[in-house]
C-alpha cells in the first residue's frame, strides 16, 4: 500500500472519529441539560404548589413574586409567611414529589427566625435507597430574612448520571471504537514499516549475492577457454576466486538460515565453561584478513579476573566476530578497535570501542532490530543484510546478558556487553 493511500486513510479515519466524538459530546451534554432542566421545572412546580398549600393552611396571602428560589443545582428555598410544622411540610413535599414522579432523595430544613439558623428537618430517601446508610448534611442558610424552608437533593448528580445509562453505554462504545482505531492504525503503520524493512532486506540481499555470482560467472567463462590449461598460475588464480566467492555465498546463506532458526527459538546452545578471553582472541583471528585490508589495529585490554561463563563457544565467537567486523566495515579511516574486559559485582563486562562513523541517536534504538540498517539512500558501499546486530543481541540475551550502545555521529561506537557469572 502506498504511503499516500495510508496517509489519506489515516486522515479520513481521524476526521471521522473526531466528528463522532464531538457529536457524542454534544448530544450527551444536551441530554444532560434537558434532564436537568426537566428536573428543575418539576421541582420548582412541586415546591410552588407546596408553598400555596402552606399559605392556605396558615391563612396568609401568597406573595406576588414566585416564592421558589433555586440557589444551586440541587438546592431550593421557598418563602413562606409564617412558621410551619416539620411533619406537615414533609407530608406536603412527599405528596407533591410523588404526584410529579420526582424520584430523588431529598432533605429539608426550616429557617427559625427567633434563633436565625436553619433547623434540620429530615432526610427522605426513595424506595431504592431506604436500606442504605444515610449521611445527613447541614443545609445552607439563605441571606434573606423571613420565614422559608429549604429543600436539597444531595445525590442528584449521581442519580442523573445513572438515568443516562444509554448515553454512558454509547460513550463506552465510542471509546472502544477509538481504541480499535488506534490499534488498527498502529498495525497498519507497523506493517508498512515491516514492508519497508523487507524491501530493504531484499535490495541488500540482491547486492550481496550479485557480486559473488558475477565473479563466479566471469571466472567460469575464463576457465572455458581450452588454452588456460597451458597457464597453470592463471588457472589456479581463477579456481581460488571461485572457491573464495563460493565460500562467501555459503556464509550469506548460512547467516540467513541462522536467523531463521533464531526466529523459531531453536538456537540449540551447546553450553560449556568458556573463557571469554579465548573467544575474543579467536574472533580477532577470524577478522584479521578484513582488518589487514584496511590497515587497522585492535588493542585488547583483557583485565577481567573471572572470565569464564557457561555458554556456547561457536555462537559467542560469531557474536564477537560480528561486532569486530562491523567496527571494521563502518570505518572510513584506519580502524582502531579497543576491546576491554573487566569484572563488576557478579558480572563480566566486555566493551568494544571503535573509531567508525557512529550511529545517530534516532537510529540507536532500532539497530538491534532484524533487517534494519541505518539509511544510506542508494549507497551500498557497506554490504550486509541488517542481521548482524540482531543476531548479537539474540545471542547475548540467550546467555542471560545485556547489551547497550553508546554512539554519536563521527565519534565512533561503544558496545557494552554484560554477562552474569
Amino acid at each position: 500500500m502506498k504511503s499516500s493511500t495510508i496517509r489519506l486513510i489515516v486522515i479520513l479515519a481521524t476526521l471521522s472519529i473526531v466528528g463522532i466524538t464531538i457529536t457524542q459530546i454534544y448530544w450527551v451534554r444536551r441530554a444532560f441539560n434537558l434532564k436537568e432542566s426537566e428536573f428543575t421545572r418539576s421541582v420548582s412546580t412541586a415546591l410552588y404548589n407546596v408553598a400555596q398549600k402552606v399559605y392556605e393552611i396558615s391563612n396568609t396571602p401568597s406573595p406576588t413574586n414566585n416564592p421558589v428560589k433555586q440557589l444551586s443545582t440541587n438546592y431550593f428555598v421557598v418563602i413562606v409567611n409564617s412558621d410551619i410544622d416539620a411533619s406537615l411540610l414533609e407530608f406536603l413535599l412527599r405528596t407533591e414529589f410523588e404526584k410529579r414522579n420526582i424520584q430523588a432523595d431529598f432533605e429539608y430544613g426550616i429557617f427559625d427566625c427567633s434563633s436565625e439558623h436553619m433547623v434540620y428537618g429530615n432526610y427522605v430517601p426513595t424506595s431504592a435507597t431506604k436500606q442504605k446508610i444515610i449521611k445527613k448534611s447541614s443545609l445552607p442558610k439563605w441571606a434573606n430574612g423571613g420565614y422559608y424552608f429549604g429543600v436539597q437533593f444531595p445525590n442528584r448528580e449521581a442519580q442523573l448520571i445513572n438515568q443516562m445509562g444509554i448515553w454512558s453505554f454509547s460513550s463506552v462504545v465510542l471509546l472502544l471504537v477509538i481504541i480499535f482505531f488506534a490499534y488498527t492504525l498502529w498495525v497498519i503503520l507497523k506493517q508498512k514499516r515491516l514492508s519497508e524493512i523487507q524491501k530493504d532486506f531484499i535490495n541488500n540481499m540482491t547486492h550481496e549475492f550479485k557480486t559473488p555470482i558475477s565473479t563466479i560467472a566471469l571466472s567460469a567463462e575464463v576457465l572455458k577457454d581450452p588454452q588456460i590449461v597451458h597457464q597453470p598460475e592463471r588457472l589456479l588464480n581463477y579456481t581460488n576466486i571461485i572457491e573464495k566467492e563460493n565460500l562467501r555465498l555459503k556464509q550469506h546463506v548460512e547467516r540467513v538460515l541462522q536467523m531463521a532458526r533464531l526466529d523459531k527459538e531453536d538456537i540449540g546452545l551447546k553450553r560449556e565453561q568458556i573463557d571469554i578471553h579465548a573467544v575474543i582472541t579467536e574472533a580477532i583471528k577470524c577478522a584479521s584478513h578484513a582488518l589487514d585490508e584496511k590497515g587497522g589495529n585492535i588493542i585488547t585490554q583483557l583485565s577481567a579476573n573471572q572470565s569464564n561463563i557457561n555458554g556456547d563457544k561457536l555462537h559467542l565467537v560469531s557474536m564477537m566476530h560480528n561486532l569486530i567486523d562491523n567496527a571494521i566495515k563502518y570505518c572510513t579511516v584506519k580502524p582502531e578497535i579497543i576491546i576491554n574486559t573487566f569484572n563488576t559485582g557478579k558480572s563480566m563486562v566486555i566493551e568494544i570501542k571503535d573509531n567508525g562513523i557512529g550511529i545517530g541517536t534516532e537510529n540507536q534504538r532500532r539497530v538491534f532490530q532484524k533487517f534494519y540498517r541505518v539509511p544510506t539512500g542508494n549507497v551500498h558501499d557497506v554490504k550486509g543484510f541488517g542481521l548482524g546486530l540482531s543476531y548479537v543481541k539474540t545471542i547475548v540475551e540467550s546467555h542471560g546478558g545485556t547489551i547497550t550502545l553508546i554512539s554519536s555521529i563521527n565519534q565512533g561506537s561503544t558496545f557494552k556487553i554484560e554477562f552474569p557469572q
